[in-house]
């Protein structure tokens, strides 16, 4: 995925944290069974060099798990955490397939609790 509007419609989809990342699960509800997946690491888990390399490691866990475990027709969003960058690849590669089994669960829409309204 290369276009802000489809990371922004994948927000609104399922969601299932994990300690190295948090994945979004849309349904495209297109008729291209096609699975595109977004990575996206914020500066605020470390500066460029860290945000590449946890980039890298969510590459090679989404081509080894997601033809296999993926939805088709969805797009998934991987968003780094801090934990994804000393997280042992095996550890990572179960998370990512927890989190596909809980995502393919989920009712669709948002399913984050409320926000508390500031006074």
């Amino acid at each position: 995925m290369t276009k802000r509007p489809d990371y922004l419609a994948a927000n609104a989809g399922r969601r299932a944290p994990t300690p190295g990342f948090v994945l979004l699960v849309k349904d495209r509800r297109d008729d291209d069974p096609a699975m595109r997946i977004g990575i996206t690491v914020t500066k605020k888990v470390g500066n460029a060099v860290v945000r590449n390399r946890i980039k890298r490691r969510f590459r090679a866990l989404a081509r080894e798990v997601l033809p296999e475990a993926g939805c088709a027709g969805a797009d998934h969003v991987l968003i780094g955490r801090d934990a994804a960058l000393t997280r042992d690849h095996a550890a990572l590669k179960h998370d990512l397939v927890r989190a596909l089994e809980r995502a393919a669960k989920a009712p669709e829409g948002d399913n984050r609790p409320p926000r508390r309204k500031r006074k």
